[in-house]
């Protein structure tokens, strides 16, 4: 090959520096990208990594060591509590950088400076909804106490060590690919992080402005029982026959509620952008000693989340002179979050609990500096909010504060889908707390009273902290900051005019729903209601009712308790919910006038197992055909409500199908003809079956192929990143509740015998890297439903050989 004379081999390699280190478009600059020295490759972590090290960081108070097993699990042992978390927010920016650094900005509504004009919508509504205004009330109740701001500034400075002693070759791929840089950390930051978590778990259980779309439609009696309170099939987390106190405070409905809330017929043409997942839940119970094999009891839990690379959970051990805990942390905030420790173990499950209400403002004028309330004009506090957009202009909006919270709604909010009705938005999470402290407090308790006065100061997202000791209490609280409602309060848009319809408020804390030590040896929770009808207050919520009936019925049948039935118990696949469904569906069907392909798929729907296994073609056909009879039942009806509501749940439409097969939503208003109950059930086969053979054809008519379960990196357009067609089954009220991209974030199991024996997987690694052969190493094995021992290190076990690196910190200049 003929060279090229060296000047102008040296001009071509100087054009192309030039035009690869600018970025095009969406693309990074790919000199840069594909440099050797910094680049992508760098990403690449050799097989056999030494994770070693002996840093000098400026910021300790003390030297302190962190041995990492052959899963890279961190055993963190600090001389005091300041440097414990202190390197825990070195390990987690390390680790998850990335994973902190996006999720916190799309929190504080800045999406678009990554994403670019797409997110923008995104964008406004998390600064209409106020996620940085209660982050910063947040900040505020966190700094109150000295020893909590000591520990968040800790947790900051060590994520913030690890940003200034991070090279570009260390940098995550993810900020190459993007051409962005890390941000520092801030106390700030972490708050964020928890106030997305209360938006994610407890935004999506409130449904006023659909309601309100219905409530021009139906009439009161029909919503009682298309959207019931407390279902028939209700078995409550609080077990039935629970004595309530008195109620501590009696909440009055104002005289205008019939004619102006309850009575009142209008719309609203608006809904969030980014509803939270109605799957967002989770199961945990526990089993007394008197019901295991040992006589020690069993703790349980898998929260249910969007399932994500990384994982949305750091698992780690933090021992210091006042605690050793193991668990589960989420990366850009201190402490363990689900786990045990020493004495107690605990674990959560979401309240989904209404804790979220809107009010309709009116304002003066188009400039929105005056909103009328209590019979006079009062000024709103108006935040001016710039987006950062990227490759465009900045956008501006302003966002209005009121007495009740942010205006979410108004003519300015330039989106398809909001109206020009004003609605300011009152949301418990925008009230001053430290979530984060209960688990400081949580990680240290040694007993059951101290378990209780650590969750007490939970607000938001409401949770059900569930709990076992050793020695040998078990409990469950649902905890939370929760309005104590007057009757309907909050189903709907609320008149703002006044204060009349403001919460009252709020449920003492001893009066949350809670149980310890039942006769009956066990406790549970799955998302359903809290509570039975004698509960005393009116407590709205998106409950989901099967999955917490399974668990009943399997936990009352059990005796002599082994670890191994709990792992079987935490993948079991029975669908409850179809066991009820089945016999109405075959007591309907007219065979005769099936289609031949119909008439197969009956049969595979007859002989089915009525578990939602992998396998199963008959989940695949049962599904389908549920799909399509609730389609014919409630379509028609529900195309009234304009512009859309929820249909009743698949729980209370089978409730009242077995109740009245004469249902008067089973006709089609639509038609002259009176349709029945047996001409839908027939009808909703027959046109769910070409779907299915469609399905057949393509090799999809197994569960796990129909829905292609998947765990998607947190961008979502990186494919190469995911690990997608996982051969798993469940269903979102199934106990595993795997759906595509959603289900079991991490199953752990504690066992509390002398020595603690603890098993846990989750469907990631502990690594974000994606280069990294621990970034989804765990993937297969939860896949497979198979558990990893937890390692409780004791300071005797400094040179147990399970020790594969060490991590020496001291201080440094």
């Amino acid at each position: 090959m003929r060279l090229l004379p060296f000047a102008i081999s040296a001009a071509i390699t100087a054009g192309l520096v030039f035009t690869l280190s600018n970025q095009w478009g969406p693309m990074p600059p790919v000199g840069k990208f594909l440099s050797p020295q910094y680049g992508f490759w760098q990403n690449a972590e050799p097989a056999g990594e030494n994770f070693d090290a002996d840093l000098q960081i400026p910021g300790l108070k003390a030297k302190a060591e962190v041995f990492l097993d052959d899963r890279l699990v961190p055993h963190v042992f600090a001389g005091n509590d300041h440097d414990l978390y202190f390197i825990q927010g070195f390990l987690h920016a390390k680790f998850r950088l990335f994973q902190m650094d996006l999720q916190t900005k799309a929190a504080a509504g800045r999406a678009s400076e990554i994403a670019g004009i797409k997110a923008i919508n995104f964008d406004k509504e998390q600064r209409r909804l106020g996620m940085v205004y209660a982050a910063e009330k947040a900040v505020i109740e966190i700094e109150k106490d000295p020893t909590s701001k000591e520990l968040f500034d800790a947790y900051t400075s060590g994520v913030n060590a690890y940003i200034r002693t991070m090279t570009d070759a260390e940098m995550p791929v993810e900020y190459k690919l993007l051409n962005i840089q890390p941000e520092p950390w801030s106390n700030l930051r972490s708050a964020l992080l928890l106030k997305m978590m209360a938006k994610m778990l407890s935004s999506g259980t409130e449904h006023d402005l659909a309601n309100t779309n219905a409530k021009s439609v139906f009439l009161p009696d029909e919503l009682k029982r298309l959207y019931p309170q407390v279902p028939d099939s209700l078995v409550p987390i609080v077990p039935k026959g629970t004595v309530f106190e008195t109620p501590g405070i009696v909440p009055v409905a104002p005289a205008t509620a019939d004619s102006l809330y309850l009575g009142r017929k209008d719309t609203v043409n608006a809904k969030e952008i980014s509803k939270p997942d109605i799957n967002n839940g989770s199961n945990n119970w526990v089993v007394a000693g008197s019901k295991t094999a040992s006589g020690a009891p069993i703790l349980c839990n898998d929260p249910h989340l969007e399932l994500s690379l990384p994982s949305i959970w750091y698992e780690i051990q933090l021992v210091s002179p006042t605690s050793n805990t193991y668990g589960v942390s989420l990366p850009g905030s201190p402490f363990v979050v689900i786990g045990f420790n020493d004495s107690i173990a605990w674990g959560v499950t979401n309240a989904q609990r209404d804790v979220k209400d809107y009010y309709e403002i009116k304002f003066r004028d188009n400039s929105k500096q005056e909103y009328w309330f209590n019979g006079k004009w009062e000024k709103t506090t108006l935040k001016e909010e710039i987006i950062k957009v990227k490759g465009q202009a900045d956008v501006k909006d302003t966002v209005a504060y009121t007495v009740f919270g942010p205006v979410m709604f108004d003519a300015s909010f330039s989106n398809e889908l909001s109206g020009n009705r004003n609605l300011a938005v009152r949301w418990v999470a925008h009230d001053p707390s430290n979530e984060g402290y209960t688990f400081y407090h949580l990680n240290r308790a040694k007993n059951y009273d101290e378990y209780a006065a650590a969750i007490a100061t939970f607000q938001c997202p409401g949770q059900n902290f569930i709990f076992a000791s050793k020695t040998g209490d078990i409990g469950i609280w649902q905890q939370g900051k929760f309005p104590a409602r007057w009757d309907r309060q909050g189903l709907y848009v609320m008149p703002g005019e006044d204060s009349s319809y403001m919460w009252q408020g709020f449920i003492p804390q001893q009066e949350n729903p809670h149980a310890k030590n039942p006769e009956r040896g066990f406790l549970e929770s799955a998302n359903q209601r809290p509570a039975d009808s004698t509960y005393p207050y009116f407590i709205p919520g998106s409950y989901i009712t099967p999955r917490g009936i399974t668990i009943e019925n399997k936990l009352a049948a059990m005796s002599g308790i082994t670890v191994k039935d709990m792992m079987a118990l935490h993948g079991n696949y029975f669908n409850t919910l179809a066991e009820d469904i089945r016999p109405l569906l075959l007591a309907n069907v007219r065979e005769e006038a099936l289609h031949p392909e119909s008439k197969k798929y009956l049969q595979l729907f007859r002989d089915w197992d009525l578990n939602a296994s992998p396998d199963s073609k008959g989940q695949t056909i049962y599904q389908c055909w549920w799909d399509s009879l609730e389609v014919e039942i409630w379509q028609d009806d529900m195309a009234r409500v304009v512009p859309e509501t929820p249909w009743p749940e698949e729980q209370t439409t089978m409730e009242l199908l077995k109740k009245d097969s004469a249902l008067i939503y089973i006709d089609n208003r639509n038609t002259t003809k009176r349709e029945t109950l047996a001409e839908l059930v027939t009808t909703a086969l027959n046109k769910a079956s070409a779907d299915l053979r469609k399905k057949e054809l393509a090799g999809k008519l197994e569960w796990t192929k129909f829905k292609n379960p998947s765990v998607y990196h947190l961008i979502k357009d990186l494919k190469g990143f995911a690990r997608m067609g996982l051969p798993v089954g469940g269903n979102g009220n199934i106990i595993n509740a795997i759906t595509h991209s959603h289900g079991p974030s991490w199953r752990m199991i504690v066992h509390m015998t002398g020595q603690t024996e603890a098993y846990g997987v989750y469907p990631g690694g502990q690594n974000g890297n994606p280069g990294s052969r621990f970034y989804d190493n765990y993937v297969n094995q939860w896949a497979a439903g198979e558990y990893n021992k937890l390692w409780f290190m004791h300071d005797g076990d400094r040179s147990d050989k399970q020790v594969k690196w060490i991590m020496k910190f001291s201080t440094g200049k």
